[in-house]
């Protein structure tokens, strides 16, 4: 069984090497499910890693629906890794319906190669997952992250054996809540690797600052933030008059 483990960091990546695991996500911001990580990054990552990284193409946080930009961008993301040289890309994309983008995704896939890929935890939000998979097999897609369109993918477990018994070509990871005292289901029940962070918080100060710098409110799915036009058209008459 595949062990790949989720890295928001260097320190995450050498830990996860050191522990025998045998690949890596990388990805930042695990905080909003994950998003590209920088360039300098995968430069100290290709530096420092001998397992296999796949990286997380994902510009934003929020839903899975692009815009062209966001999408050219991660067109040029794509690049940057395989002239890199790491192992594989993890993306996706989906209609606004929760529908499977067919024409992005086929196109992300077809830019990958020769790299692995792996259709990210998208496939969750989908209204029919089956129909999703077998387009995503005839799209070429290596793997599928996935909790079973639950919280976790203990509770998912139906739908990722469903996914698993109904494919040869793709391998099924599940992924969300998997820990040390529940991996030994998942092996059990024949699946061919899982996917995990890991993560364990501690102190880096020695007390709370009283300015937070996070925004809960920032932390939605089904709406993107953008800098408003009019709004710092505003700022720029005032200041500039």
């Amino acid at each position: 069984m595949i062990v790949e483990v989720c890295a928001n960091s260097l320190e995450s990546a050498l830990n996860a090497q050191k522990a025998g695991a045998d690949r890596i996500e990388l990805c930042s911001e695990l905080g909003v499910g994950g998003v590209t990580p920088s360039y300098g990054l995968l430069k100290v990552i290709k530096k420092y890693i001998t397992i296999p990284v796949n990286v997380l193409i994902r510009p934003r946080s929020g839903d899975f629906t692009y815009t062209d930009r966001e999408f050219e961008i991660m067109k040029h993301d794509i690049e940057i890794c395989k002239e890199l040289g790491f192992n594989g890309i993890v993306s996706g994309a989906l209609m606004s319906d929760f529908s499977l983008d067919v024409e992005r995704t086929k196109e992300l896939v077809e830019i990958s190669k020769p790299l692995y890929f792996t259709f990210h935890r998208a496939i969750d939000w989908v209204k029919n997952p089956m129909a999703t998979l077998k387009q995503l097999e005839l799209l070429g897609v290596d793997a599928i992250l996935s909790s079973g369109q639950q919280k976790s993918s203990v509770e998912g477990m139906n739908q990722l054996l469903e996914f698993h018994n109904n494919t040869e070509n793709i391998v099924i990871m599940p992924g969300g809540g998997i820990a040390d005292t529940n991996v030994h289901q998942f092996k059990e029940k024949g699946f061919g690797a899982v996917h995990l962070s890991g993560i364990r918080f501690h102190k880096t100060l020695g007390h709370t600052p009283e300015i937070q710098m996070s925004t809960p409110s920032f932390l939605r799915d089904d709406e993107v933030g953008v800098s408003n036009f009019e709004v710092l058209q505003n700022v720029v008459r005032v200041v500039k008059e």
